[in-house]
């Protein structure tokens, strides 16, 4: 995919849009961060402040609402499997060092250059469409019709969101917070009285052998190619579709990645990347420029330093419901970017690597694309034009 477009980075603004915008991600962003300190051992406190420093960073690099999210494949394995702090640390920094030389030495251009459109928006459908899934489950799964959290909750959220789609005034987003704000300490006035101020932060220990093999075998292994289709090359192509007078550069995303989670996972930081489904979460609630990612990050740091020993709290206890709200929304925007496959052989394509990501993984559904669209090129099989109306 080539970029026919040169740079113009946007002014930063810092208005209620961006800030609903800003919010677009947290669907995703909670429940992998809660399950990761739940089950995990994962720090809060560093995680919230280093994310947030990296969000502000991101922000006034790329100018974009350019997202900083969690690995996805690390954070399902360690949460499904109960790998500890350090191996999950050591899972972000050597995917990052595979990045970073990528990156260094130009593959990642050349990945970016290769790879048929069709099958990067095939990954994106895939995406898109978990998203949306993910969001419609978290809603069921309270299983209670009315309620703090509950199914009748969740669809009064998405009528709210659909009813402020297109509005610029009323970022639905930053509605859709404050009704599952009030709806929390409604459910559990406690927690008011439960938080402190304070933040416990150490050091962790990378030393052992062990978990550096684990990290590498159970993490590092599925988010390498994760990372670098959705996170730098999806990401980048998603980019130039919603901002095509400024798109993000594939060396550029992946050495900002690279080096957020070198400096990060050492301090005891959940590993991070850039995403194309937080990037269309974050643009359909509203973001347009990187303001929406500084003042993000800022919250983020605020929270980390003031509150990190109790807002674990305040995050398990968010409403599900409200949650999968945001995710659902996030997924549409992203599944919709794909609209632009018309043609028949690239809508086979996009249909093919989806469908393969759907069922496998995104790395077994990225090779069947290209492998696929490799074939085609070659003739080895042809798919027929669509016949001509008659009259036409």
């Amino acid at each position: 995919m080539k970029h026919g477009t040169s740079d113009t980075k946007p002014a930063l603004r810092f208005n209620r849009n961006e800030a609903g915008g800003a919010l677009g991600d947290l669907g995703t962003y909670i429940p992998l961060l809660v399950g990761m300190v739940n089950k995990c051992g994962l720090q809060l406190a560093p995680t919230l402040v280093i994310g947030g420093l990296m969000n502000v960073v991101t922000g006034l690099l790329f100018r974009i609402p350019m997202p900083v999210q969690p690995m996805k494949a690390i954070a399902t394995v360690a949460i499904a499997e109960g790998m500890n702090e350090p191996q999950i640390l050591v899972a972000g920094i050597i995917t990052s060092l595979v990045l970073l030389m990528l990156a260094v030495t130009g593959l990642i251009d050349w990945l970016n250059r290769v790879i048929p459109k069709a099958v990067v928006r095939g990954l994106q459908l895939a995406l898109g469409l978990k998203l949306l899934s993910g969001g419609i489950a978290m809603i069921a799964d309270t299983e209670i019709m009315f309620g703090w959290d509950s199914i009748g909750l969740g669809i009064l959220c998405s009528l709210l969101v659909l009813f402020f789609y297109f509005s610029r005034r009323v970022p639905g987003a930053l509605v859709v917070l404050m009704i599952g704000v009030v709806a929390l300490l409604f459910a559990h006035p406690d927690l008011l009285s439960q938080t402190r101020l304070g933040s416990a932060w150490t050091i962790p220990n990378l030393t052992s052998m062990s978990d550096w093999s684990e990290g590498f075998w159970r993490g590092a292994l599925p988010q390498i190619p994760l990372t670098t289709l959705n996170s730098v090359i999806a990401v980048c192509a998603l980019s130039l579709d919603l901002f095509p007078r400024s798109p993000a550069r594939p060396r550029r995303v992946a050495l900002s990645v690279s080096i957020m989670n070198l400096i990060g996972c050492p301090l005891g930081a959940m590993p991070a990347c850039h995403g194309a489904g937080g990037l269309a979460a974050q643009h359909r609630f509203g973001a347009r420029t990187g303001g929406s990612i500084v003042m993000l990050g800022a919250a983020k740091i605020v929270l980390g330093l003031l509150f990190g020993g109790s807002l674990l709290l305040w995050l398990q206890a968010f409403p599900g419901s409200v949650l999968g709200v945001l995710l659902l929304f996030s997924g549409l925007e992203l599944a919709i970017v794909c609209r632009d496959q018309t043609r028949k052989v690239d809508f086979f394509l996009m249909i093919l690597t989806a469908g393969a990501c759907l069922a496998v993984n995104t790395a077994v559904g990225f090779a069947v694309g290209w492998i696929m669209a490799l074939l085609l090129l070659w003739g080895v099989f042809r798919i027929e034009k669509s016949p001509k109306k008659k009259g036409s």
